[in-house]
C-alpha cells in the first residue's frame, strides 16, 4: 500500500506543484483547499502524513491542526510557513505538529522531511506493536476463583510502595506476577530489572547486584553498574531469592534498610530508590527453621505476600490457556493456525502438569509443530502428556467446596450449559430447545457465565 499524503493549502499553484512532485516520487496524494475540507478527508481516512499551510482563510492552519489531532492524536503533520510566520510554526510544534518547512518549498527539503517523518511513523508503529505483544505476554489467562483473587491482589499491591514476596512452584508464572505488579505501580514507566539468583554463581552475585569498580578483582577491566543501580527509580525482581548465600542475604538486607550501597572495590556510597519484589519456589519458612534464610530479610521482603497456584489447582483455566498459546504461536512463530478438539482438551485438562504453565506452553508449541492434521486430536497429545506423568480422572468438586450457593450454582450452570452446547455442536438454537429456555435467555446466560462458544461449522 502506497504512503498517503494530504496537502492543505489555499494556493492552487502550490497544491498543483507539490501534488505533481510527490506523485512523481510514488506517493498517493490528495489535496484540500481549506481547513474544513481537510478535516473531512482526515476523518474519512486518516493519511500517513499531512502538509498543512499556516495562513489560510476561514480556518487557519493552527486551528486545523488542533482539530485534526483531536480526531487522530498520532497524526504526522508538517506545517508550511511563509515569510514572517516562523513564530506560528513554533506554536504548531508545541501543539503536536511533527515539523515545519518554509516557503518557497525546496524539493530536496520536502523529500528529506518526508523520509524522516515516515521513518519516525514506522518506529512509532513498531513500538506500539512491541507493546501490544508485551501486553499479550503479560496477560494473566484464567477465570478460576484463584486467578480472579490473584489479579485482585496484584491490583491492590501494585500502587503500594511495599516490598512483595511471590511464592509458587517452578513454571507457575511468578515473573509474570512481578511484572504485573510493576505495571500497576507508579514506577511503570521506569525500569523493571530481573535477577535470577539461582543462575548466577556465588562468586559473581555481589558484582551482579552492586556492581564493581575497575580493578576491584581479577578480570574487572572496567567499572560496571550493578542491577540495584540500573533499577534506580523502578523495580528490581529478585527471582529464586532462596538460593542466595547467607553472606549475600546480609548485604541485600543492608541495602533494603539504608537504600544505599557501595560497588565492589568502591568507597563512595550510592543512594538508590528501588522497589524490590522477590520470588521463591522454596518454602522460606522451612528455610528459616533450617537456618539457611535470614529471618530479618524474610520479614523485610514479605511485607506483602502473593502465592501463585499450580496449574493442577486451576484445571478449569487449561482450555483458555491452550487457546491463548495457540494464538501466540501462530502470531509470533508463524505456525499454521490450528483448532483443538474437545477430546484433546479433556486429555490435557486431566494431566498433572508438574512443570505448570511453562510445561503447557512448551507442549502446545511442540504439538503444533509435530501434529499433521487440520485439528489437534487427543491422539496427538496423549503420548506427550503420558511422558510427564499420569492422567487424572475428572475431578467432581463437592458442593461444600464453594463459598456460597451462588458460586456453586454458577459453576454447575457453566459446566452443564457448556456440555449441552458441545453436544449440539455449538448450535445455540438447538441447545436452547434442549434446555427448554428461550434462545435470548440462553445468550444472556452464555455471556454472564463467560462461556466461550465456538463458531458453528
Amino acid at each position: 500500500m502506497n504512503t498517503r499524503i494530504l496537502i492543505v493549502d489555499d494556493e492552487p499553484a502550490i497544491l498543483n506543484a507539490l501534488t505533481g512532485i510527490l506523485e512523481d516520487e510514488g506517493y498517493d496524494v490528495s489535496a484540500a483547499k481549506s481547513g474544513p475540507e481537510a478535516l473531512k478527508l482526515i476523518k474519512a481516512e486518516p493519511p500517513d502524513l499531512v502538509f498543512l499551510d499556516i495562513w489560510m482563510p476561514e480556518m487557519d492552519g493552527i486551528e486545523t491542526l488542533r482539530r485534526a489531532l483531536e480526531f487522530v492524536p498520532n497524526l504526522q503533520v508538517v506545517m508550511m510557513s511563509g515569510h514572517g510566520s516562523i513564530e506560528s510554526a513554533v506554536k504548531a510544534i508545541k501543539l503536536g505538529a511533527y515539523d515545519y518547512i518554509e516557503k518557497p518549498l525546496s524539493l530536496e527539503k520536502v523529500t528529506l522531511l518526508i523520509r524522516h517523518a515516515l521513518h519516525e511513523l514506522k518506529l512509532e508503529h513498531e513500538n506500539r506493536s512491541l507493546k501490544e505483544k508485551a501486553s499479550r505476554h503479560l496477560k494473566m489467562v484464567g477465570e478460576s476463583a484463584v486467578m480472579v483473587e490473584l489479579r485482585r491482589q496484584i491490583e491492590t499491591a501494585g500502587p503500594a510502595p511495599s516490598r512483595v514476596l511471590i511464592t509458587g512452584e517452578n513454571g507457575t508464572g511468578k515473573e509474570l506476577v512481578a511484572r504485573a505488579i510493576h505495571v500497576h505501580s507508579p514506577r511503570a514507566d521506569r525500569p523493571f530489572i530481573e535477577v535470577n539468583c539461582a543462575a548466577i554463581p556465588e562468586t559473581l552475585i555481589e558484582s551482579e547486584l552492586f556492581g564493581h569498580e575497575k580493578g576491584a578483582f581479577t578480570g574487572a577491566m572496567v567499572m560496571r553498574r550493578g542491577q540495584f543501580e540500573v533499577a534506580d527509580g523502578g523495580t528490581l525482581f529478585l527471582d529464586e531469592v532462596g538460593d542466595m548465600s547467607l553472606a549475600t542475604q546480609a548485604k541485600v538486607l543492608r541495602v533494603l534498610q539504608e537504600q544505599r550501597f557501595q560497588r565492589l572495590g568502591g568507597t563512595k556510597p550510592i543512594k538508590v530508590d528501588v522497589r524490590v519484589i522477590a520470588a521463591s519456589n522454596k518454602n522460606l519458612v522451612e528455610a528459616l527453621r533450617k537456618g539457611t534464610f535470614r529471618e530479618d530479610l524474610y520479614f523485610r521482603l514479605a511485607v506483602l505476600q502473593l502465592d501463585v497456584p499450580p496449574l493442577r489447582e486451576r484445571r478449569e483455566d487449561i482450555p483458555a490457556l491452550i487457546r491463548h498459546f495457540l494464538h501466540i504461536n501462530v502470531e509470533e512463530q508463524g505456525l499454521r493456525p490450528r483448532e483443538i478438539t474437545h477430546d484433546a482438551l479433556d486429555v490435557l485438562s486431566r494431566h498433572d502438569w508438574p512443570g505448570n504453565v511453562r510445561e503447557l506452553r512448551n507442549l502446545v508449541e511442540r504439538t503444533m509443530i509435530m501434529s499433521r492434521g487440520s485439528d489437534i486430536q487427543a491422539s496427538d497429545v496423549e503420548p506427550l502428556v503420558r511422558q510427564g506423568g499420569v492422567l487424572h480422572s475428572p475431578q467432581v468438586p463437592s458442593a461444600f467446596d464453594y463459598a456460597s450457593l451462588r458460586e456453586a450454582r454458577a459453576v454447575f450452570e457453566r459446566e452443564y450449559i457448556g456440555r449441552k452446547l458441545r453436544e449440539r455442536s455449538w448450535n445455540v438454537s438447538k441447545t436452547a430447545d434442549d434446555l427448554k429456555i428461550e434462545r435470548s435467555h440462553l445468550h444472556r446466560k452464555i455471556k454472564l457465565l463467560g462461556i466461550e462458544v465456538r463458531p458453528e461449522s
